[in-house]
């Protein structure tokens, strides 16, 4: 049995960088606090918890002068404004492509546009996103851009992590109810590059295997992209979740995985594979 993995499988780098932050930081100062889970994926935050890097669900709960990260989705403004009034000592792991479209939806605002997020409703990165702005509007579909009325002016950006085609779906529906719009590509280049390798690949192999919470929108939305081109396609968190059955007469396997997704799980399920293609 054959199994290829796509070139850039798993952690982007603003996932990483967050994810390394948080270890670091716990190492040198034994605990810091994260508002929330500082990514979608359940194995990382039990890992950086057994590290000392703890989720919390309120800057009260962190200790006074205590260490707050904020996460890599990015942060509502009156989080940041909570944190300093408390003086917490505040460290920022939030992705840099992400501060890039709060500065996008900032400078898209002070031209008087209404602004039209693209993204997923109540998603950590969106919330963050409309937040730069006042009475913005998020957009998760075709249809509700229908649904929208017209627009004079207006200014759209999207989540990072945003399959292109829904994107682009939604971009040509709002043409024709916006006069004046000015459109900002922000879905990042790794989120691109994933779903081009993941598009390849699964036109070429029997199986897809798609490693990823079921908490991420990105990891999801992989699966999805993948299946409308291998009905083979299965999603899985961890090695346990992967069925036999699935390899009975397969020849080739495809393996990606989600922005949120550390190396060794991808590892793990690999040779666990490997163990099953020799058995059957």
């Amino acid at each position: 049995m054959k199994i290829i993995i796509a070139k850039n499988a798993g952690y982007c780098f603003g996932v990483r960088d967050a994810v390394d932050m948080a270890h670091d930081i716990a190492k040198q100062e034994g605990e810091v606090y994260m508002l929330g889970d500082i990514v979608h994926n359940e194995k990382v935050v039990s890992d950086l918890n057994n590290a000392g890097a703890k989720v919390v669900n309120s800057l009260k709960d962190v200790p006074k002068n205590g260490t707050v990260l904020f996460r890599a989705h990015g942060t509502k403004n009156d989080i940041w404004e909570e944190a300093n009034r408390l003086s917490l000592d505040i460290k920022d792991a939030t992705c840099p492509l992400v501060h890039k479209i709060h500065e996008d939806v900032r400078n898209l605002h002070s031209e008087g546009r209404k602004i039209i997020v693209i993204g997923d409703h109540g998603h950590d990165e969106v919330v963050a996103i409309a937040d730069q702005a006042k009475n913005t509007i998020v957009v998760s579909n075709p249809e509700e851009a229908k649904n929208l009325k017209r627009i004079r002016k207006a200014g759209i950006v999207s989540q990072s992590t945003q399959a292109i085609e829904n994107v682009k779906e939604i971009i040509s529906i709002l043409m024709t109810k916006i006069f004046d719009l000015r459109f900002v590509n922000t879905i990042c280049y790794p989120t691109k590059r994933n779903q081009e390798q993941i598009k390849d690949l699964a036109k070429i192999v029997d199986i897809m295997i798609i490693i990823g919470s079921f908490t991420s929108a990105n990891s999801k939305r992989l699966t999805s992209l993948s299946k409308d081109l291998n009905n083979n396609t299965f999603q899985v968190t961890d090695e346990n979740e992967l069925d036999e059955k699935w390899f009975h007469n397969c020849k080739t396997v495809g393996i990606s995985a989600g922005a949120s997704t550390p190396d060794y799980l991808i590892k793990n399920i690999k040779n666990k594979i490997e163990r099953i293609g020799k058995k059957i």
